[in-house]
């Protein structure tokens, strides 16, 4: 497997990650396929991550290529600089724009619940026919961007399932019957939700810096699904130059 590659320069990469991959290895997992290991064997050199994809989320993933340069970046993603957007299919209508400011635990500090604030924009709405609870003979859908003030674990999925939004296909904090129908009458196995872009200070140049990543091909199926493909920007297409 090789990823498709979105920016390189001599001090980071970056790449589009597929949904289905841990960052690393880990104790409470038997796989052996993980995306430090195979861009470190697609690029030929060392590699170290800057920050983190959940397994079933995809799309901007950064690397530095020296521990130094990972370092510089980090720093700004720990000082909120770096805009970090993510679009994601929920059930159900959203308000157009809003804040969720609800602290979530956070295991990997050991701090218990901190802080946790995601902004959030509707891009588009939908109706389809599909009987998929008890009540209608009709589901509803809404295409969101989030933005990240803060990168807790899960942090959008715990949020949007808050406001009782889940995101479709999120099997720990969304809705069972909406994962179940997706599987089993659509086939679609992916959760919805997607790293579109991340905007940073290059370290060294100093250049606002943005790179952006296309959804793949299950998640624009599931935007046709839910009557959402109208809504998705431009530039996350596909092939954004052939739309």
């Amino acid at each position: 497997m090789s990823f498709p590659i979105l920016y390189s320069d001599e001090h980071f990469v970056a790449i589009n990650k597929p949904p289905g991959l841990l960052m690393h290895r880990t104790r409470i997992s038997e796989d052996t396929v993980f995306v430090v290991q195979l861009l470190r064997d697609q690029l030929g050199l060392r590699i170290f991550p800057v920050h983190r994809l959940d397994r079933a989320t995809s799309g901007v993933l950064i690397f530095g290529k020296t521990s130094e340069a990972a370092g510089c970046l980090g720093e700004q993603m720990m000082d909120k600089s770096v805009t970090k957007k993510y679009l994601a299919i929920v059930r159900g209508w959203p308000p157009e724009n809003g804040t969720i400011d609800y602290a979530l635990d956070d295991p990997d500090s050991g701090k218990g619940r901190l802080p946790a604030v995601t902004h959030f924009m509707r891009l588009g709405m939908s109706e389809i026919d599909a009987p998929i609870g008890l009540r209608y003979k009709t589901a509803r859908f809404s295409l969101m961007e989030a933005q990240l003030e803060t990168g807790r674990r899960h942090q959008i999925r715990k949020h949007f399932a808050h406001l009782n939004y889940p995101v479709i296909g999120d099997t720990r904090h969304g809705d069972v019957k909406q994962n179940t129908y997706f599987r089993e009458v659509f086939g679609m196995k992916r959760m919805l939700l997607h790293a579109v872009s991340l905007e940073f200070r290059h370290p060294y140049s100093e250049l606002q810096t943005v790179v952006r990543a296309s959804v793949d091909a299950e998640f624009e199926r599931a935007l046709g699904i839910t009557a959402l493909s109208d809504f998705l920007p431009e530039g996350a297409r596909v092939n954004p130059t052939l739309s």
